[in-house]
């Protein structure tokens, strides 16, 4: 995703409200066809590619290393900050996530538009069951008393936190909850793109000089309503979303403890 990002146009090909290439197929018009106007379809996949990416990384890796914290908060002796972090954390996870993201989204300034203040909300809203789960993992280690027994073998606190904890125990999870994350926030993205497109407005989540993985399926659906062969302009689409999953649990399942 992130090589398809990096080769996205600033802008889109002029299409041509009458073009011999609307719609045509990979055959027509390779390498992915073209869209109701003629433009190429590769410039909606990478330009997509290029919404989804950054912030979805940024999220995944936000979770990640909350997890990883608190994991960690299970295992040293500190009940004054694990009692704040709980308290935060009901808070956070009683707050209706998709309420607070369409008001984070209408209370933006316009320059600030973009899909990564977005993205870093939900992952801000996700934490708190990500930290509930590393910590589950490590009480099951035994907390404090894991701690102490490696301490007891001479093993540095370095060796400790970061080999014995993070690398060998939590790593499944907090890896999966990051994947999680980016294709959650994939799936934000298209939906309200798909919305915005809908209802012929702007984006929360882009420029309008860029164009999301959601209007390959709005125009797929609406060539097929209309009885025009769109088909491939919907299966790419579908496609793309399906590779965003795919990479998702490749990324959990690389991950797991062996």
């Amino acid at each position: 995703m992130l090589l398809a990002a990096s080769q996205a146009p600033q802008d889109m090909t002029v299409g041509s409200v009458i073009s011999e290439y609307a719609y045509a197929t990979p055959s027509e018009f390779p390498p992915l066809g073209a869209d109701d106007k003629g433009r190429p379809l590769i410039e909606y996949a990478t330009q997509g590619a290029a919404i989804i990416a950054l912030p979805s990384v940024c999220a995944g890796v936000f979770v990640m290393l909350l997890g990883m914290c608190g994991g960690l908060l299970q295992c040293i002796q500190a009940p004054k900050i694990s009692l704040i972090v709980r308290i935060l954390g009901e808070l956070l996870g009683a707050l209706p996530r998709l309420v607070v993201l369409l008001v984070v989204a209408l209370i933006l300034p316009y320059d600030w538009k973009g899909l990564l203040p977005l993205a870093l909300t939900w992952a801000i809203l996700s934490a708190p069951s990500a930290m509930d789960e590393a910590g589950s993992v490590a009480q099951r280690l035994g907390g404090s008393r894991f701690v102490e027994a490696l301490k007891a073998h001479g093993f540095s606190a370095w060796r400790i936190y970061l080999y014995h904890i993070v690398l060998l125990n939590l790593r499944p999870v907090v890896v999966r909850q990051g994947a999680e994350q980016m294709m959650q926030v994939a799936f934000l993205e298209i939906s309200l793109s798909y919305l915005a497109k809908v209802q012929d407005q702007s984006s929360f989540t882009h420029p309008d000089n860029l164009h999301s993985w959601a209007e390959l399926l709005y125009q797929g659906y609406v060539g097929l309503v209309i009885d025009i062969d769109s088909l491939h302009i919907l299966a790419l689409g579908l496609v793309l979303i399906a590779l965003v999953v795919i990479m998702a649990f490749a990324f959990a399942r690389a991950a797991e403890a062996r």
